[in-house]
């Protein structure tokens, strides 16, 4: 297992200095793993493939800028969820209606309206973050923004999976708490 990890930080270190062909190695050995993070969020292969060759072209630049290589694994998957996340929304509703349904179909997209209320809404979740106490914004954006589990919670904030799913619930009624504060009388 050691030699796994000096192998794999060795490969981290020398594509940081640019090395093309460790960059390659490392991007072959973590394919699968980027690709299944890709398609659990995106519920599409196509879609997961594509991101898959994004992240790592993002990776590429970024690289240098990563100060803990031995941490590589973890700022690769980051990468992934907030790129599937930002994908996520920012791609079209799916319809599953053939083409000669649409004749007689009103179009799905959001007027004005909806958008402002949707942006509007957006903006009022934040101000509600930005209110939380910091271990309450932090768990929260670990769990919903950046996709972790939590036994990863668990791992990244050194405490056990039973306090994490305790301070995320914790964490989720402080936001409610606080979004009822910003609602207009």
């Amino acid at each position: 297992m050691e030699s796994i990890e000096f192998e794999l930080l060795d490969l981290v270190i020398r594509a940081q200095g640019g090395d093309r062909d460790a960059f390659g190695e490392l991007a072959r050995q973590f394919s699968p793993t980027v690709f299944s993070i890709a398609l659990r969020r995106l519920r599409n292969r196509a879609e997961a493939d594509e991101l898959t060759q994004d992240v790592f072209i993002q990776a590429m630049r970024k690289l240098p800028q990563l100060r803990e290589p031995e941490r590589f694994a973890g700022w690769l998957r980051r990468i992934t969820v907030r790129m599937a996340i930002n994908r996520a929304v920012r791609r079209p509703p799916e319809v599953a209606a053939g083409e000669e349904t649409f004749g007689g179909v009103r179009s799905a997209r959001k007027g004005p309206l909806e958008e402002l209320l949707d942006g509007e809404a957006a903006r009022h979740v934040q101000g509600g973050m930005t209110r939380l106490r910091e271990l309450d914004r932090r768990t929260l954006l670990a769990f919903y923004f950046e996709g972790q589990s939590l036994i990863e919670m668990s791992d990244r904030f050194q405490s056990p999976v039973g306090t994490i799913k305790r301070r995320l619930h914790t964490a989720r009624n402080r936001l409610k708490d606080e979004l009822a504060q910003l609602q207009p009388v």
